[in-house]
């Protein structure tokens, strides 16, 4: 049964003014942020953003240098905040030797109300697999076995941190089905990903980082609406640069044989390339997709990581994942 929730609930997780450093580096800069009852929050951004460092921050795995961090109103820490989340990290170890159904049963354990195995088994997509240890699945096994781990605590609120890492196209879309299924029972869903159309597919509202603060908020339409408008692709001797300069223009490639145009508005910038080039040819014009807002607001430099500069730190680099999942224990 879908969860209720009361107007007078604090959000799932909220940051608040959080700053984090590493050294020099700094991840977050009095970032605020909200996860609201029953959405998919995507956090997206280029590497160094800060992605990471705020889902480390929720989970009570690092502590912010300035501001707050909250689950459910609470220390990310207390056990009672922890009962209620379940994480899917980047980075987790379990013992190879247990056998699927024992890791699920171990984890279950951990949680007052978890669902039972064999449900969390059939979740995840495991039916079959009950009896293999964990070092002889494969890649994709392993990583449905993470989200039944996370899951297996039927959590109010699931952090999945580029959860669809390695997985093949079949195997992303079917745990994309997983998640709007829980999210279809009432369940809230923090998602990081490197993977812009996984966002773009299960969000109801996108949060950009850059250089740990917020460059933009929306729903995928309206960062996609605001940030990039329209894709013209077409085949045209116009030189790129010349075509970069045009008002309204966000940007140009080219791709193979044909260039490829963002713009705010495209009547505008056709008319000047026919203009230019009468014997332009190949023109398509279509929406911008969330990749393409994702590159206008970042600019599409990939810089250097910030995150994976925190994630080296011993509270998170080497996190076992029954760190996240276990709520009766208090991260120091």
């Amino acid at each position: 049964m879908p969860n209720v929730h009361r107007l007078s609930d604090p959000p799932p997780a909220a940051l608040a003014g959080a700053t984090k450093r590493y050294g020099d580096t700094t991840a977050l800069a009095g970032l605020d942020l909200e996860v609201q009852p029953g959405e998919v929050l995507a956090l997206l951004g280029p590497n160094g953003a800060g992605k990471t460092t705020a889902v480390s921050l929720l989970l009570g795995l690092v502590s912010p240098d300035e501001g707050t961090a909250r689950l459910f109103g609470r220390d990310p820490r207390s056990p009672a905040a922890r009962s209620r989340a379940g994480a899917m990290l980047q980075v987790s170890k379990v013992p190879e030797t247990l056998r699927v159904a024992e890791h699920v049963e171990l984890f279950s354990s951990y949680y007052p109300r978890p669902l039972p195995v064999a449900e969390t088994i059939a979740l995840a997509g495991l039916a079959g697999l009950e009896r293999r240890p964990y070092g002889e699945l494969s890649g994709g096994q392993k990583q449905r076995l993470m989200f039944a781990l996370a899951v297996c605590g039927d959590p109010d609120l699931l952090f999945l941190d580029e959860p669809t890492v390695g997985l093949d196209v079949t195997a992303r879309r079917g745990l994309w089905d997983r998640v709007r299924e829980l999210v279809g029972r009432g369940r809230t869903v923090l998602l990081t990903t490197h993977h812009l159309e996984e966002a773009d597919a299960l969000a109801d509202r996108v949060v950009v980082l850059d250089r740990g603060r917020v460059l933009a908020c929306g729903s995928p339409a309206e960062i996609k609406a605001r940030a990039a408008g329209r894709r013209i692709r077409c085949t045209t001797s116009a030189a790129r640069e010349a075509i970069a300069a045009l008002p309204g223009v966000t940007r140009v490639e080219r791709q193979g044989g044909e260039t490829v145009v963002l713009a705010t508005a495209a009547e505008p910038v056709v008319r000047e390339l026919f203009r230019r080039d009468p014997g332009l040819s190949g023109l398509e014009v279509t929406g911008a997709g969330l990749e393409d807002a994702f590159l206008a607001l970042t600019g599409g430099g990939d810089r250097s990581d910030h995150d994976r500069s925190g994630d080296t730190s011993p509270d998170v680099r080497s996190t076992d994942t029954r760190d996240a999942a276990r709520p009766e224990e208090t991260a120091a």
